[in-house]
Formats: structure tokens, sequence, C-alpha cells
């Protein structure tokens, strides 16, 4: 390892992975950044690390928790908040590096940064509160017969160091600090951090960050590692060492899937929370198309179309009524499309992978365009498109459900609400399911409801999927293949679930029973006594 590391926010970047503290240049082969709009590589050059390095990081995260695991609330929220602090700080070193790196635009740069800080924030409340802790007990009665009741208390603990894979669509809220490392903290487990290599000195600035608050708060240096690797090898290697006890990933369908099998094969399994593929039917009833169908329209293009499509929530399934208010709709959307302009995808492959799914939809049978926008500037800018086909083929054909990540969708025309239901059971599971109606459309939607409720983790009605609020009640997750584990999100405080786990103490002297179920409640905290809920102040 080189000397300690300098966090301050303005240091030039090093192109080395983070380890507990420390720079360490990597032993094996280089990667460079991309700017998508031109092709040019980026320096840096980052250096990536072997299995021996990343050894050092797993080894420090599995000492790091015995201290961290047990940090009291407000040191622990405190940390929390000033790595949003730090962020913040950074942003005039990382604006111009995530837009250089992802070909995303500054208003779009600054809204992420501002969800990754405030999530971070968040759970710094959630942490002060302490319900997540879960603390029961059930009081002891020697008197009881015919045998007597023991002292049984109850809290959830942090599972131990957790491996977060970083996102390509999202740079910020879905990397370095966003929603699985910020829950993983916030729960007590340390994290390492493998980055995307799209995006290596993004972060890079936001994991200086992080390893800033955790010297500035007097943590151990292990809670937070950033590292630099092959992402097949060094992913594999991480998700089935050891120390890690639970994975935390965004991304594709086949790479989730590979670390779910890793992870199950372990001689110890753990837990792998992957959000991986959906295409979030939209369902259209009859009398939301009642009204001005060309701003309905350019609504459902504007949702398809932002971020280049490159949205987890993305609108790529669309059921419209068959006959005229449907066909005006359809009409519409494509006269709308064929004046957009596409704009640069995140990397040449996401592009490349894109320009291939539109292609195997196109020649689909019973597969017909409805509208195709224009190429937009630079070689990974290619025109959104629109595609329609009826229920027949989306039920013979997988292909249809296949989801196409950037700015493509398909819409199925059906004939009638049984139809709806029908071709609804078929779907694979999915991250939204959005209804567009009016009070006039509710009897003949209430089918629905029930059948959406088994595919889908959020139903919403006349808006759009795009844009997930982080709150206390968001779900963002779903069945597979939405995500790996339909019990979970991945956004919103319920999400610091995903890395605890409950244990009892039974009959334990109260000397040796940790803070948080001791009977003065040094932590202040909600509890369920005997089962009724005692509430602090």
């Amino acid at each position: 390892m080189t000397d300690t590391l300098n966090t301050t926010t303005e240091t030039a970047l090093s192109g080395h992975s983070i380890i507990a503290g420390q720079e360490v240049p990597g032993s094996g082969r280089t990667v460079n950044g991309y700017n998508p709009a031109t092709d040019e590589a980026l320096e840096p050059t980052y250096t990536l690390i072997d299995e021996d390095q990343l050894r050092q990081a797993t080894s420090a995260a599995a000492e790091a928790y015995k201290s961290f695991s047990t940090l009291d609330p407000e040191t622990h929220a405190i940390f929390l908040e000033r790595v949003a602090d730090n962020i913040e700080a950074s942003a005039e070193q990382l604006t111009p590096r995530v837009m250089a790196e992802t070909g995303l635009p500054e208003a779009r740069v600054t809204m992420e940064r501002g969800r990754t800080v405030n999530q971070l924030r968040l759970f710094a409340k959630v942490v002060r509160q302490g319900d997540f802790r879960g603390v029961r007990m059930d009081t002891p009665d020697p008197e009881r017969k015919p045998l007597p009741r023991p002292d049984v208390r109850q809290r959830k603990i942090p599972l131990g160091p957790v491996a977060v894979f970083g996102a390509s669509n999202f740079p910020l809220a879905f990397s370095t600090a966003g929603g699985d490392t910020a829950s993983a903290l916030a729960a007590g487990c340390p994290v390492i951090f493998k980055a995307h290599n799209a995006h290596p000195g993004t972060s890079e600035i936001v994991g200086r960050a992080i390893t800033q608050a955790i010297k500035d708060t007097g943590l151990h240096p292990g809670v937070f590692s950033l590292i630099y690797g092959p992402g097949a090898s060094i992913g594999q290697a991480l998700a089935t060492d050891p120390a890690i006890k639970a994975v935390g990933f965004t991304g594709s369908r086949g790479a989730g899937v590979s670390l779910m099998q890793a992870a199950a094969s372990r001689p110890e399994p753990i837990p792998v929370y992957a959000e991986m593929s959906s295409i979030n039917p939209v369902f259209f009833f009859d009398g939301a198309l009642g009204g001005d169908v060309k701003a309905l329209a350019k609504a459902f293009l504007t949702a398809l179309t932002g971020s280049a499509g490159q949205l987890c929530t993305v609108p790529g399934l669309v059921f419209v009524p068959t006959g005229e208010d449907g066909d005006a709709f359809v009409s519409a959307v494509g006269e709308a499309i064929a004046e957009l302009a596409g704009t640069t995808m995140l990397t040449k492959g996401i592009c490349d992978s894109w320009t291939s799914g539109v292609e195997e939809l196109a020649k689909q049978a019973g597969v017909e365009l409805v509208g195709r926008g224009q190429t937009g500037d630079g070689s990974n800018a290619p025109g959104p498109a629109v595609y329609s086909a009826g229920v027949a083929q989306l039920l013979e054909n997988p292909v249809l459900h296949e989801e196409i990540f950037g700015a493509a969708s398909l819409i199925i025309r059906y004939g009638s609400a049984q139809e709806l239901v029908e071709a609804t059971s078929h779907l694979e599971g999915q991250l939204t399911g959005t209804l567009h109606l009016t009070e006039a459309d509710y009897e003949t939607a209430k089918p629905l409801i029930p059948v959406l409720e088994t595919k889908v983790g959020r139903i919403l009605v006349n808006g759009w999927p795009t844009g997930v609020e982080v709150n206390h009640a968001m779900v963002h997750g779903g069945p597979f293949p939405a995500t790996s584990d339909s019990r979970t999100t991945s956004v919103g405080t319920l999400a610091i679930e995903r890395f605890l786990r409950p244990v009892a103490y039974q009959n334990l002297p109260e000397a040796l029973l940790p803070e948080p179920v001791k009977a003065d409640n040094p932590w202040n905290l909600n509890r369920r006594v005997d089962g009724e809920v005692q509430l602090t102040d």
C-alpha cells in the first residue's frame, strides 16, 4: 500500500483503488473511462487489483465490523451526514467528471447528486430514530405454570461486510455512495464497493468523500473500500469471499444471475439483492384516452426518452385498447416520436446492445413500427423507437417480453378487460405497473389490481414509473427477474432491512446485554414490550 490517502476533494485523481483509507495501485491490467459522446479515453488510467489485494479489503472490512456494528446512534448518524456534506463539497470536481464519463447533462447530474446526499441524510435520521433495530422484549414470569416464562429480548444486528456493485446508469444514486451503500452503512455493515469501469473517476471522487468522513468521525478505516478490478473475476471473487455476508447489485440479468449462483454455491450461502430486468407495463383504459391524446403521447415519450431511456423504470411495454381512441393515441405517438432525436447513451456497449435488441424486436412476426426518432449527435445516440403488436403475439413470443435497455417500447393492442388480465398474468416480474384511467374505468380496472400485485413492486395511477421517490414507503423491487428477492426494496428506508438479521437473548444478565435491549434503554429506542409498543419521547 502507499501512504495514507489524501482525501481532500480537490486532490487530483490517482487511478488507484482505496483500500481501508489507503491508495493501492493494482497489479493487473488497466482501464480508462470514456466520453461516450466522443469515444475519447479519459485520464487517468485506472489500475485493476488482483484477488490477493481484494483480500486486503475484505479482511479490513471484517475487522471494522467489530466496532462499526455496535456504533452508537449519534456517531453513526453524524458519519452518514458527513459523507453527504463531503459529496456536496466535491461538486465542482464531481459534476464535470460525471458528465464526461456518462454523457449525462448537468441538470440530470445535479438532480442525481441531490438524491444521493438526501438519501444519506434520510438514513441518518433512521439511525437516530432506531426503529430498524426491531427491539422486542418479553418479560419473565417465574410464577407461570407449568413452566416459568423466560426473559427473552430481540434485536436486529448487521449481517457483516457487504459487497456493492456500481450501476452503469446511475453513476451517483446507485453507485459508490448510492442506495445499496447508504443502506448497508446505515445498518452497520462495512462496504467493499466494486466500481463500474465506465465511470471510474466519478467513483474515486465519491470514494474519497466517504473515506474522509470515516477519518473525520474516527471510525475504523476498513468501514469502506473502493476497488477497481476485472468485472467477472474480481466480481466473482468478491461475492465468494468468506468475509462477505451479502451482495447489493444493480445491472444486467445475466450478471445478476451469475452473482446469485456464485453466492448460493458458497460453503456459507449469502443473500444477493440484485435489481436486474424490468419492462414496466403501462395500461391505458378507455376513459384515459378520451382527452388530449397528443399531450398523453408526448408525456409517454418524455418518460421513454429521458436519460436516453436508460432507466430501470422506463415504460417498455404499453397496453392500449383497440378502437378509434386507441388508434388516435398510437398515431399521435408515431407523429411525436418522429420529431425527437436520440441523446448520447452511457457507453458504446450499451448503445450496441440497444441496437441489437431493437433489430431483433423489429423482425418478429406481427410486430410493426409505430415510429422512429432521428439519430442524435455522435456515434452513440440512436433515435428512439416504438413498435406495436397484439396480445396474441405477446402471449406466443418470449422475445416481446425482453427488456431493451434504452429508449424503445412496444405497444400491445388489447380488445377486452379479460384479454388484458390474461396478458398480464403471463408477464414476468416487474418493478412497476402503471394504470391510466378515469373514474369511469374503475370497475374495468379492478380485476387487474390483484394480478398486478403478484407481478410488480409498485402500482401507480395516472403518472409514469420513472422518477422513484426516496422515502419511507417506497418499494423499488419486484418478483424475479426485476429483482432477485421480491421481499425487499433497494430504494427508501426499508432497504436497510436487507442487511440485518434478528438475534434473541434469553435470560442474559443485564451486564452482558447489548445496549439496544438493556432495561434502562440507553439509546432511547422505541420497543415492543410484552406485545405492546412503547414509544419514546
